[in-house]
């Protein structure tokens, strides 16, 4: 005897179709609101660095996927000099939220004894690569050659600073006797370079920089290499260098520049950071933020593309927050 099968009646099929809406309106409240059904709201101050580097780009793309995902949170982003101030700031209550390479974070450390305790890492981000630039035509082949040079060492309280003068002393050269230091960043040195007023200058930064990227469209430059054996004689200066690795500047970084070749220089990590009297909600919002807005930030900012969630928990020298730490286990396979 064959089986008679009942066709769903309008009423049934609406049904169905309503219950399937709500089962995935409920899914993407889940993956908007995983934390909570309520974003955190409030106010904090997020300390970048010059407006033509990649910390300032970077803080300026989170500010809008923070808005996206924390709508009543009021983000205010501060310049700074580079990552020396940034750890200051923070530690000192000035800025609740910065960028700060891993070496500063550590020399803030041994500067201030005990001082880092009340500092906490959220994200291990990308790499900072040191950039030593001059012009295509100059006879400046070597660290060494700098001497009795014109040379931008970076702003002060700037990590370019920190790691110029260490590259110099490493090289044999007295930073304050053996060159002409000039106080100049990422917005100034490329112009300055370019009109001849600087023989050289040193910038640490994601890459491409867009300082940078604009100087090769009206200027011919080239890099500087910085060889793995003088990064291993700076590995003896003190604690802090030992976040210095030796590394080659990838051919895509300024391709205009490199013509398909690498460039040997040092990187060091950047880390998020903040304090261990941040709320663990907000700091657990945060880094989810950080993490998931990955893409639509490296679509402007290209060092972004290399967030990964793998390497985001070592925050070395620093512990993780607790909030970091919460969304870090909430996602662990």
């Amino acid at each position: 005897m064959s089986k008679v099968f009942s066709r769903p009646g309008r009423r049934g099929v609406l049904g169905g179709a309503a219950a399937a809406v709500v089962v995935v309106m409920g899914l993407l409240l889940w993956w908007l609101l995983p934390l909570g059904e309520k974003p955190p709201s409030g106010s904090i101050t997020f300390s970048t660095g010059t407006t033509s580097g990649v910390y300032y780009e970077y803080g300026s793309q989170l500010r809008d996927a923070l808005a996206r995902d924390m709508p009543d949170l009021d983000v205010n982003l501060t310049t700074s000099n580079g990552s020396p101030e940034n750890v200051e700031r923070v530690a000192k209550g000035d800025a609740d939220f910065t960028i700060a390479a891993a070496d500063a974070v550590q020399t803030y450390e041994s500067q201030h004894p005990g001082g880092a305790a009340k500092l906490r890492g959220v994200a291990r981000l990308y790499d900072d690569y040191v950039q030593l630039v001059v012009p295509r035509d100059s006879a400046i082949r070597s660290i060494t050659d700098l001497r009795g040079k014109t040379v931008a060492t970076g702003l002060p309280r700037s990590g370019v600073r920190l790691i110029a003068e260490r590259v110099l002393r490493a090289a044999g050269l007295d930073p304050a006797k053996d060159i002409r230091a000039e106080s100049e960043g990422i917005d100034t040195g490329p112009e300055k370079l370019k009109r001849g007023k600087i023989d050289a200058f040193f910038w640490s930064g994601g890459v491409p920089t867009a300082g940078l990227e604009k100087l090769a469209d009206t200027f011919t430059f080239r890099f500087v290499p910085i060889s793995s054996e003088l990064v291993a004689r700076m590995h003896d200066q003190d604690d802090s260098t030992g976040y210095y690795r030796a590394t080659n500047m990838p051919e895509s970084a300024y391709p205009t520049i490199q013509n398909g070749s690498t460039v040997a220089t040092i990187a060091v990590s950047n880390l998020l950071i903040t304090r261990t009297d941040m709320a663990p909600r907000l700091t657990e919002w945060l880094t989810r933020t950080v993490i998931r807005s990955r893409d639509g930030i490296g679509a402007h900012v290209h060092s972004a593309q290399l967030v990964d969630l793998r390497t985001a928990i070592y925050t070395d020298p620093l512990k993780l927050h607790e909030g970091a730490r919460r969304y870090y286990r909430s996602v662990k396979p």
